[in-house]
Formats: C-alpha cells, structure tokens, sequence
C-alpha cells in the first residue's frame, strides 16, 4: 500500500469520523485532501511501515486533545485491509504497520507498470509554459545558463510525469544594443582594432568573425572593403545579420548536446516585427491602465502591488525594455497554439528586483500572480577542482562555459551536479569530485547501483532463476521492509518535485535509495552462495538466510532487485541522465 493510498483511507476515515460527531467541532469541509496528508516513513522502523500527524493537525479544529483523534484514527486503520496494525505514538502521531502482502505488493506495482510507475494524471489539463536558459546570443552559454538548462530539462520533464502538457521556450532577447555590442566586437576585431569598452571578448569573437567573413565571401560579398560604418551597406549590419543566426545556432547545438531540447524558440524582435507590444499595450489601454506624463506613456503598475508605475514607452517615443516583456506575457496567455494556463519564467538572482513589476502585469491581465505566472530564480555557480578555482574557458574569456563543463566530466555528471541542489542555492561543482569512481562522487553512487542490479540479474539469469514465480511475503526482514518503503515513496516524490519546482527532490530521493540498496545488497544476498560445513554449523539458519538463500527467498530478493533497477532507471529519466548496466 503506498503512502498516496494511505492518504486516501485517513481521509475517508476523517470525513467519516467528522460526519458522525466523533471529531468534536470539526466539520467536513475542513478535512485536508489526501494529498495534503503527510504519511511518511518512520526514522526507526520498528515504529511501523508509515506514520501520519494527521490527528495534530486536526486537535485544534476539532477543539479535542491530538491523542484522542489519533487513537479515533488509528481504530478505524487496524480494519482495513492490509494493515497489521495501527498505535498511536508521541503527541499524537499514527504509526502504521502493513501486512508483509500488501507492503510488498508496490514490488509488483513496479514491475508491471515499468517506466510508468510514478508518473500520474494530477496536472493533467493544464498547459505549462516553461521558458529558461533565454541567454543572449552574443556568446556561448555560460555556466549559469547551463544549470538552468539542467534543471529546466528536468522539471518539464517532472511535469510532464505529473500530467501536465509542457510547452519548453527559449526567448532570443535578438532586439536591442547588446547585439549592437556583439556586432561592433566582431567587427573590431575583424578590422584589428580594440575591443570596444562595452563590447565582448574571448576566442570566440575571432571564430565567428572568420565565419562570418568566410561565409560571405563564399557568397561574393567582402565585408572588409564595405565601410566600416553602421546601417543598410556598411559593415556592421553584415556582421548583425551574420553573426546573430551563427550564434543562436551554436547555442541550439550545445543544448541540444547537452539534452536539453525546446519546443519553441521565442524571439523578441517577433514581437515588434508583429505589433504584439503595441496589441499588449492596447489591452491595458482599455483597461484605464496606461496614461502619459511627462511626455512618456506610463503602465500604472501601482494598482497592482508594484513599488512604483513604469514607462512604457519613453518621450522619444522609443520603447523601454519593459515594453516588450509586458508584450510576451500577454502573447503567452493567448497566443493561438498551446496557450499557457500557467507560465513559469527562470531567471537569474540578478532578477530579483523584477518580479514585482512581472506580477504587477499579471495581475493587470486578470491573472492570478504566484498561480498564472511564477518566476523561479536561479543562485550562482563556481567550479573547483580539489578545492581550487578552475581558471577561465580559453574560449570564452571570462566564464566557465558549458561546453567546458561537459568536456571536463561528460553530459551525465554536469547535468546531475546542476541538478541535485535547489536552485535558489549558490552551489560548488568539484570537477575531481565529479571525475572519480567513489561512493563520494553521488552520481557514480546512484549509476553503481543500477549497474550493480543488471549484474545480480545477469548472474541469476546465468544460474537459472528467474523470479517469475516469487513470493514477495519472504521479503520480511527489517532491510527487505526497508528497501520496499524506500520504493514506495517514490510517485509520492515525483508529485512533490513537480508541484514545488524542485527537481533535486529526485536526485535526494534516487542517492537515498541508492544508499538503502546498497546496505541490503550488502546483507541480503540475492544469489545463494556456498556455504561450507563448518560455516553452516557456526552460522546456523540466520546465516543461511543471509548467504545462501531457500530458492524461494532468492526468487523474491531478484525481484525487489529489478523494482529497485525500475525506479533507479526511472528517476534518472526525469533528470535527463543515462542508467549504465555497467560501469
């Protein structure tokens, strides 16, 4: 029985309970769904299979003492079958104990629903418009972008698993002066002059000048004898219509590379080219929401919770950057293909300032800020290796690129180390860490033990057994009951991952299932071994449990071995990353 359906039967007890006038003053409606009951796996085992604080949640309401709601609950539990037992513990919590059937009866669950198990229908109908990397095309992605990539892979992915219909978006910001800037460095650089103050440097500036040179003169254009000026016919516009499609087809080929593909590849200038931002502005128009003062045009963001009103359009008559970014939010909500029920942006902690003024034009548009739009931002990234700092790219110039990250520790172990920490936290990569074969690096911990159960399966594959016909009641010891828990847990954990936005709750998940295995593995043998006489009379019974197993019992241990393969191969999906058979 897993902790959701155990969510559901405290539920029904509750409502039931609170029906009959048993729960004091507490009435129906103020019963929490099932998926807002906590049932978790006890810290001791010997405590139960689960338990639940539901009763202290409810005392308050119900104006009746934790105890006695949790010994109400905890009576109707010990009817239901497949549960062995049901206490109460401490200040009010249920501990649960499921009979060994119906523990070990998720085994089965796995094995039968392979690489679907875990994924449900709970976000289904909704429509989630997931924008993230969105980095310039001036240069290669940075290191910063590349965590956003890891991670925007992995919760489209989760969400996907939940249900929901998600839309992957990069926004090309290909409008304004920082393309300006990149077509000015290229060109400087074509010419051998100096980098402008405000311009970009690295290798890469000459590798696409050169391209771009190459290009055009394949095509019987030679930039370097058109004057070195800007507009229709000088050199600067080549550059900008050449360089800019180079780059942005650079960046799709090293996100690709990295596994991190979109749907949509949004670009600003679009909006312009369309008369969306003048549409979007329209609306608020309509609205009573824009006025003009001092010459400019304003969005009274105010009425809205924003600090302060924005300019919308300046007094020059030119359009501010907030302009566009009103324009694509709108565009989002009602664009004619896949539009968003819910839009989420992930953005840079340098963003923070932003949010108000983003829900300020949610809620502008009738939109529930926090629900129809929702802004994830993202903390810094450092690289190290054994403790030092690892000198900048040679291409780049000023940052670690992804590029070098893969190069360094390959796709696998660069997305997982992105992944497995919140985004909202600065993190470390360790490049040796990263590189070695040891139970401290955590995704060689977590492939290991995947790669470990494809060969306990080889080797029974070779012996003969096959498991088909296990009786999983013989999983009955404490690190078997452990183990199938642990497996339990983990639809519960893809739900909770999905609706907070944190796929490192997979990475915590797939390491602390990796470690329960591995400590089994190390007691449990699945393949009988050869006892000797003398360890058969030193050892006795226990020890023929442990090493050399009843034909029966190593059926049913090579079955809870391939559910753990199933969930370990399953998990790393969602995280984008590769289930080795051996390593």
């Amino acid at each position: 029985m897993s902790p959701e359906l155990l969510g559901e039967k405290i539920r029904e007890i509750c409502l039931k309970l609170a029906s009959e006038g048993k729960l004091g003053e507490l009435e129906t409606a103020e019963v929490p769904s099932a998926d807002k009951i906590a049932v978790k796996r006890p810290k001791n085992s010997a405590f139960g299979t689960w338990a639940t604080p539901i009763a202290m949640q409810l005392a308050s309401k119900a104006k009746l003492p934790a105890l006695d709601v949790a010994a109400l609950i905890a009576e109707r539990l010990k009817s239901i079958k497949g549960i062995g037992d049901a206490q109460v513990a401490g200040k009010g919590f249920v501990n649960i104990t499921l009979t060994p059937e119906s523990a070990n009866r998720v085994v089965e669950e796995i094995l039968d629903e392979k690489g679907k198990f875990g994924r449900n229908d709970h976000l289904k109908g909704i429509t989630i418009n997931l924008e993230y990397v969105s980095a310039n095309p001036t240069g290669p992605i940075h290191i910063g972008g590349a965590r956003w990539a890891a991670i925007g892979d992995s919760l489209s992915r989760i969400l996907t698993a939940n249900g929901a219909k998600v839309v992957r978006e990069y926004y090309f910001n290909d409008h304004g002066k920082q393309i300006d800037r990149f077509a000015r460095s290229l060109m400087a650089w074509a010419n051998g002059e100096p980098t402008p103050e405000d311009g970009y440097k690295g290798a890469y500036i000459g590798e696409i000048a050169s391209q771009v040179i190459e290009q055009a003169k394949e095509e019987g254009v030679d930039i370097l004898s058109l004057p070195n000026v800007e507009g229709e016919g000088g050199q600067l516009e080549e550059f900008r219509k050449r360089a800019v499609p180079m780059m942005f087809d650079e960046i799709k080929d090293s996100l690709h590379d990295f596994g991190s593909d979109f749907d949509v590849w949004f670009h600003e200038q679009s909006l312009h080219d369309s008369g969306s931002t003048q549409r979007a502005i329209d609306v608020l128009r309509q609205k009573g929401d824009i006025y003009e003062k001092d010459g400019a045009t304003w969005f009274a963001s105010t009425k809205y919770g924003d600090d302060k009103d924005r300019v919308i359009i300046k007094s020059d008559g030119n359009l501010t950057y907030f302009a566009p970014d009103v324009a694509y939010y709108f565009d989002k909500r009602h664009r004619e293909k896949d539009p968003a029920d819910v839009a989420i942006y992930m953005l840079g902690a340098d963003h923070s300032g932003y949010i108000g003024r983003l829900m300020s034009v949610c809620a502008a548009y009738g939109d529930e800020p926090q629900k129809a739009l929702q802004v994830l931002l993202g903390q810094m990234v450092t690289v190290s290796s054994d403790g030092k700092p690892v000198r900048m790219s040679k291409r780049a110039g000023t940052v670690v690129t992804l590029e070098d990250l893969v190069d360094a520790v390959g796709v696998d172990a660069a997305r997982y180390a992105l992944e497995r920490s919140s985004y909202n936290q600065s993190i470390d990569i360790d490049l040796a860490l990263l590189s070695s074969h040891s139970n401290d690096n955590p995704i060689y911990y977590v492939q290991y033990a995947h790669a470990r159960c494809c060969s306990v399966e080889g080797m029974a594959k070779d012996m003969g057994m096959d498991g088909s016909k296990a009786d999983l009641s013989l999983l009955d010891t404490p690190l078997d009951e452990r183990l199938v828990s642990m497996l339990a847990l983990y639809p519960s954990v893809v739900q909770a991952a999905g609706d907070l936005r944190e796929p490192h709750r997979i990475a915590h998940y797939l390491e602390d299932l990796a470690g329960c295995f591995h400590a089994w593995y190390g007691v449990e043998r699945v393949i009988p071994a050869h006892l000797s006489e003398e360890e058969k009379a030193k050892g006795g019974k226990e020890l023929e449990i442990d090493k050399a197993p009843s034909p029966e019992r190593a059926d049913a241990r090579l079955k809870l071995t391939e559910a753990v393969k199933q969930v370990i191969e399953n998990g790393l999906g969602l995280l984008g990353v590769s289930a080795p058979k051996v390593m």
